[in-house]
């Protein structure tokens, strides 16, 4: 999901009563995963999801009663009901939900854990619940940085490195060498690990890239187009993207922070700017280059590439082309389906890597 938090902290602006809903836990099968949050207001649900359906519904009930009462609380949902039921879930599980009323209190929490990640800088947000009684809580939170992490053990740097979030009793520090921590029955340790989102930059805003930028948005990457003409480069055709460039699109490219979270799909209109798009992107050790076009073309071009010495083959033989998953696409919005899909696989792959390494 796109950071709720920077959404949180948009709307905080506005002064008005919100409620940050997030699933800390789930047993069997549910709607989501641990992690996922929503923001609702008076009016209903503002932005993010908890799964849709019935659960998303009676969360929202539950959100608008807690809004009223100006109380936090941690509420478990029961979704065992029998197929008959029209009312009730039937996904076979349980989700804990923790709605928060007072996200104001945490505006400088949530300040310097979005600032931190524009700066892609990942970390935790650690959050202490309190129980006071019923399902109502007391929620403090705070944020560590990657860098703060890595000389600590415990749970905070098992969630950081697992990048799955911890729900579990909050033990209690005890006094004297080699003794254990004791449980506290009435707090609970909710831990959600953050990382930036993978950077996808599309060179190219025509048709195609226009329609892998939609997809991209939809699929949780930071998505930005480049392209020198600004009648294809602007906020009308490309209304989700993050960030657009319009300005000479290999300079462009060179231009910009190129890390191993940098997704690269070259789609402009034409063999030079593909070239020039390249020839600035192939070097660095990022995680994928794509770039459309035929199997001639492909082999034509890595052949100048060579000659020119503007790659190596092992450099070139890392790009994607032709792009994306073979699904015998044709029309434009199947060809973004297939590039989207091999960027989804590509990022897992990605992601399991790294987790693995830390």
């Amino acid at each position: 999901m796109k950071n709720i938090y920077q959404r949180l902290l948009d709307e905080l602006k506005k002064e008005r009563p919100l409620v940050l809903a997030t699933i800390v836990a789930t047993e069997g099968s549910s709607p989501q995963v641990p992690g996922v949050s929503a923001l609702f207001a008076e009016e209903g649900l503002l932005f993010g999801t908890l799964g849709g359906g019935i659960l998303e519904a009676r969360a929202q009930e539950k959100a608008l009663e807690s809004l009223e009462k100006g109380d936090s609380c941690l509420t478990k949902f029961d979704l065992y009901a029998d197929i008959t039921s029209k009312e009730e879930a039937i996904c076979g599980g349980e989700a804990y939900i923790l709605f928060d009323v007072k996200s104001q209190e945490h505006k400088e929490t949530f300040s310097l854990l979005n600032e931190a990640l524009s700066n892609r800088q990942p970390g935790v947000l650690v959050n202490v619940i309190s129980r006071m009684g019923d399902d109502r809580v007391k929620i403090s939170r705070s944020w560590f940085e990657k860098d703060k992490i890595f000389g600590k053990e415990g749970e905070v740097k098992e969630a950081f490195e697992t990048g799955n979030p911890v729900f579990m009793p909050l033990k209690k520090k005890t006094e004297g060498k080699g003794t254990k921590g004791e449980t506290d029955q009435k707090s609970l340790l909710y831990l959600e690990p953050l990382y930036p989102l993978s950077r996808l930059i599309i060179a190219g805003a025509g048709h195609v890239g226009q329609a892998v930028a939609h997809l991209g948005s939809l699929l949780d990457f930071e998505v930005t187009v480049i392209d020198d003409r600004p009648e294809f480069a602007n906020r009308e055709r490309l209304p989700e993207v993050d960030h657009i460039i319009v300005e000479d699109i290999g300079q462009a490219i060179t231009n910009l922070l190129k890390t191993e979270n940098t997704y690269f799909v070259i789609a402009t209109r034409g063999h030079s700017h593909d070239a020039e798009a390249l020839k600035a992107c192939i070097g660095p050790d990022v995680a994928y280059i794509g770039m459309i076009g035929s199997a001639r073309k492909i082999a034509l071009m890595r052949k100048n590439f060579l000659d020119q010495d503007w790659a190596t083959p092992s450099q070139f033989d890392r790009v994607h082309a032709p792009i994306g998953i073979d699904i015998q696409s044709k029309t434009v919005q199947e060809i973004a389906v297939s590039i989207c899909a091999e960027l989804v696989l590509i990022r897992s792959k990605v992601q399991g890597k790294n987790q693995e390494s830390t």
